[in-house]
């Protein structure tokens, strides 16, 4: 989808954001056309093999390169399962970016394609999402990443196969300092 120039001007737009945070100083978006669509975008930031924050949104409501900005921010300072990031680990923190593609409802009995989609699930009990990075990286089968994601919303492991559930699945073009620099 993008270009190793661009996916490098995502990552240094993300960094910038997480280094204003600290230096009060002003970003400005880059005016790449290929950054200006709507779409859904995950920032995943790492220590080492450890996650240190991942947010996103899963729809498109802001521009690309608006949303990577808000979400760098928000997974460095915003999520709760981790502290704040301090910046004296700003330097040890990998980027890693995530630009969603279209949901598309997964048929029932079917299974996603591993390394391919991301699964997202909504439930009248819960909603979660698993980025396509996380079956490979935990190593799972379709099956384990149908009952993941049921476990990440909260649910049953089996709740995939409830009526009321819809499980979708998307691509997603997903790059990080670790690999593009």
């Amino acid at each position: 989808m993008f270009s190793l120039e661009q996916k490098k001007t995502l990552l240094a737009l993300a960094r910038s954001a997480l280094t204003s945070h600290f230096e009060q100083h002003r970003l400005s978006l880059p005016s790449d056309e290929a950054f200006q669509p709507k779409r859904g975008v995950f920032v995943s930031l790492h220590m080492g093999d450890e996650l240190r924050g991942c947010i996103g949104y899963i729809k498109g409501y802001k521009s690309i390169a608006s949303s990577v900005v808000e979400m760098a921010e928000a997974a460095a300072f915003r999520d709760p399962r981790f502290v704040p990031l301090e910046k004296r680990e700003l330097p040890s923190v990998n980027i890693e970016i995530s630009v969603l593609g279209e949901l598309l409802l997964l048929s029932p009995g079917a299974e996603p394609e591993v390394g391919k989609d991301g699964l997202f699930i909504s439930h009248p009990y819960g909603s979660g999402l698993l980025l396509p990075q996380v079956a490979v990286e935990w190593k799972w089968d379709a099956r384990t990443f149908l009952r993941e994601v049921c476990r990440k919303a909260g649910l049953n492991s089996g709740a995939y196969k409830d009526a009321d559930s819809k499980v979708y699945r998307f691509t997603a073009d997903v790059f990080s300092e670790k690999d593009t620099f």
